[in-house]
Formats: structure tokens, C-alpha cells, sequence
């Protein structure tokens, strides 16, 4: 969904898994105009919410009818966000757990083939009045989920999705369902410890309940250890990404965590380096850098994932006129792909020199270290509607991060360390805040000089 998205009306219907026992349904005023397509495909017009109750009108109302139940609907990703979203506008975390009828009548149906709203509408022969209305398609589901409710194998399905498959039996002795379903659907960094307060595991994640919930469901050696070790849970809500892998390496680093060393040893195992060819060409190339003779080739830049260096790697050639002979993304005879639509100057077929060539690969280089080189603040999202989190970088080094109102003007790089926890810096925090730029991920950048 994009943020500017408003509901233009609501509607629930409480169930307990046989019958229907309460409803409410309102038009809302999304206090912006309407999109037409919106208005095509609704019937929803402007003159129609002029009058209606706004989000924070029914808000509470909301809440209080909701409670304790479970957030049911089809594709319920989708609808959860823009309910989440509303609320967050008003300051308030909502929280429910959630069942995807899409999901669940594949694990039920898995004859029907086609599990969109209408295409079940047809398979089952349910009536509706007007479709793209928010009580006509409340009915609509609630008459397909009654239909996988009448299934044998449906409790099962309904358990494992609300539950992301997790066993009770399988879980630690302190720990319960509801105390995981309790976490937050938010950014941060979460924490586990042993029945002595031991920091055992420390992870980030977008989303920390759904994030710890898989670490209980999984059925690997890592998760025998958290079930049988973890004695409690908790939890830094950070907003920001950046912010949260940031924080979750100087946790590691500062705690030790035994579960964690492991996946640690090696979390930047893939490496995109240079040599010089036979022709005195400079080459880049990616590896693991196990494997990489370290005294003979310069390492350019390391990176998590193999997708993340050949990322990297294309923009670089793209950005710099690069050869693709000239790296390992092609080889063999002749001309590159590149060259032959005019965007390669030659050196593949000798045509460009190699001083020429090689000048203009150490400035796609420089443009690596340029990312986090002299004084910025990188801006990214906060905790709450209306924060920006603030990550500082002083003469190329990390120095911590912070957040601030998002109408504060920052003109100086000292006033921005009026607002931010300093941390120290470690080997992967200018990997980490490099890797994190060149992925477009960060809101903006602001800049100092002198």
C-alpha cells in the first residue's frame, strides 16, 4: 500500500467459527479527495463521506469490537495494512492476530486451482450484491470461510496459518503462544536469554513477532537450542532498518551470544574484487572470499549475499561504461554484449587502452568508498508517525543514531548529535551502511562540508 492511502469505508463481521454474532459498517471520510478509479470501482464518491465519520471517530469503537479476536480476511496482508496504517497515524499500535482465507482454502481446496475473492465467489455459488463494497465482500468471505470451516482438516489449517505453524509442545517452558503473538509487528531488534539472563541470541527483523515466531516453527539444530534454552523475550523497537541492523551488530558484538556465533563467524562471505588480466586490464570479479588469494587481488567490497555483489557490480558497469569482458558476469571471444550496442568502449576487442580503461574502473571504485566517505545524515523512518530516525556519519566513520521530529531542520552536523546515542563504530558498520545506500532503501541523505 503506499502511505497516503485512506480507508473510504469499513465494515467487520464477528464469527465464531459457526455463526455470525455481531456487525458494523461505516462510510469513513478519508479527508482527501477520492481517485476516480477508486469511485469506478467502489461506487464511493466524494459527496457520499462528506458526511461521515472520520477514521479517529470509530477508531475506539474499532478496537473494542476487534478485541481479542482474530483478524480474518481475504488476503488479509493487504487489508491488515491499511487498518494498521490508519491507527499508526493516530499514535496507536493495533495488533490482531491474522488467518488469510487466500491461504487457507489452498490448504483446504487444492482442487479449486484459482483462489481469488471472485473466482471462489463463482466455485461456491455465493451471492453478492455489490461487490467492491466493504460489507458485500465482508459477506463474501465470511460465506467462503464458512465453507473451509465445514471441511474436517479445516482446524488444523486455521492453527498452523494463525500460528505460522508453530507447535505448543514444541515451545520453551516460559513461553507461550500469546506472549509471541503479544510481540510487535514492527522494526527492531529482539533479544533472547536463558533462565539466568544470559543474552544467548540477538536478531533484527521488519517485523519482530512474525521474525521470532519462525525461529519456534522451524525444525533445525538452531531452533532445538531456542526451545530448549530461551527463558525470555525482549525487544528494541528501532523503525528504521538501517538502525536496526546497526544496533543488532553492536549487540552481538558487545554480548557474545553463543547461538549466535556461529551464523556470525562469517556474515559477509561474498566478496567483489580486481586483478589485472594478461593484457593489463583491470577485472572484477565475485567470489566467496575464502577463496580469493588475498595477496594478489584487491578486495573492492564484501557483501552478505551473492545478489548484493552482482548488484553492485552491474551498477558499476552500468554507471561507469564498464566491460562485461571485463568481469565475470560474461566471457568468451569477440566483442561484449555491451559493446555491440554502443555502450562499451572497446576494451574487450583491444580498441581501448588499458590505462584508459583501468582509470575509469578506479573511479567506479572510488564511488563505493564515496557512499559513506566525509560528514552525513542518513534519514530514514522513525517509531511513530511524524519521527525520522537520524544514522551520523563523521569524517567517514559511524557514530550512532537517533531520532527526531520530522519538521526539524537540521543545518549543522552538530545538531544532529544532539539527538542521537553515539555507539562505536565496528569492522561491518560502514559495510552494513554502505550496503544499505547502494540499495535505495534510505529516505535521504544530507551532506556536510567543512
Amino acid at each position: 500500500m503506499v502511505k497516503r492511502d485512506k480507508i473510504t469505508e469499513f465494515a467487520v463481521v464477528l464469527h465464531d467459527g459457526t455463526r455470525e454474532i455481531d456487525r458494523f459498517e461505516t462510510l469513513i471520510n478519508p479527508e482527501r479527495s477520492i481517485p476516480e478509479y477508486i469511485s469506478n470501482m467502489t461506487g464511493i464518491t466524494n459527496e457520499m463521506v462528506a458526511d461521515a465519520p472520520k477514521f479517529y471517530e470509530v477508531a475506539r469503537q474499532i478496537v473494542e469490537l476487534t478485541e481479542g479476536a482474530v483478524f480474518v480476511a481475504h488476503n488479509a496482508r493487504f487489508d491488515y495494512s491499511f487498518i494498521r496504517e490508519e491507527f499508526q497515524r493516530l499514535g496507536y499500535t493495533y495488533s490482531r492476530k491474522q488467518l488469510c482465507t487466500v491461504r487457507l482454502a489452498k490448504k483446504v481446496f487444492p482442487e479449486i486451482g484459482k483462489y481469488g475473492l471472485d473466482a471462489l465467489i463463482r466455485y461456491f455459488g455465493i451471492q453478492v450484491a455489490n461487490r467492491h463494497r466493504a460489507m458485500d465482500d465482508v459477506k463474501a468471505t465470511v460465506a467462503v470461510f464458512e465453507k473451509i470451516m465445514a471441511c474436517e482438516d479445516s482446524a488444523e489449517g486455521i492453527n498452523d496459518l494463525v500460528n505460522l505453524g508453530i507447535k505448543e509442545s514444541r515451545l520453551p517452558h516460559s513461553i507461550s503462544l500469546e506472549r509471541l503473538h503479544g510481540l510487535p509487528e514492527a522494526t527492531g531488534v529482539y533479544f533472547f536469554y536463558d533462565m539466568f539472563g544470559q543474552v544467548i541470541y540477538v536478531g533484527k527483523s521488519i517485523n519482530i513477532r512474525k521474525r521470532v515466531m519462525q525461529h519456534f516453527a522451524k525444525i533445525t539444530n538452531k531452533a532445538s537450542k531456542m526451545q530448549q534454552r530461551v527463558h525470555d523475550i525482549s525487544y528494541v523497537i528501532t523503525g528504521s532498518e538501517l538502525a536496526a541492523l546497526l544496533l543488532e551488530n553492536y549487540e552481538i558484538k558487545l554480548h557474545q551470544p553463543d547461538i549466535n556465533r556461529a551464523q556470525r563467524r562469517n556474515a559477509y562471505p561474498y566478496a567483489l574484487y580486481c586483478y589485472h588480466d594478461s593484457a593489463g586490464y583491470c577485472t572484477l570479479a565475485i567470489h566467496k572470499k575464502n577463496r580469493i588469494p588475498h595477496d594478489q587481488f584487491e578486495i573492492v567490497g564484501e557483501y552478505p549475499r551473492i545478489a548484493s555483489a552482482k548488484g553492485r557490480l552491474r551498477s558499476m558497469v552500468q554507471d561507469f561504461g564498464l566491460c562485461l569482458n571485463k568481469t565475470d558476469r560474461e566471457t568468451g571471444p569477440g566483442g561484449c554484449f555491451r559493446h555491440k550496442i554502443g555502450e562499451c568502449f572497446g576494451a574487450c576487442l583491444g580498441i581501448e587502452s588499458p590505462g584508459e580503461y583501468n582509470e575509469r574502473v578506479r573511479e567506479a571504485i572510488s564511488s563505493i568508498k564515496k557512499s559513506v566517505a566525509g560528514s552525513r545524515i542518513l534519514i530514514d523512518q522513525g517509531r511513530t508517525p511524524g519521527e525520522k530516525a537520524l544514522i551520523a556519519i563523521e569524517d567517514g566513520k559511524y557514530c550512532g543514531f537517533g531520532y527526531i521530529d520530522e519538521t526539524t531542520n537540521l543545518r549543522h552536523l552538530d545538531e544532529a548529535f544532539d539527538h542521537i546515542q553515539r555507539y562505536p563504530e565496528t569492522p561491518e558498520s560502514l559495510k552494513i551502511i554502505e550496503h544499505f545506500i547502494s540499495s535505495n532503501k534510505l529516505e535521504r541523505v544530507i551532506s556536510f562540508s567543512g
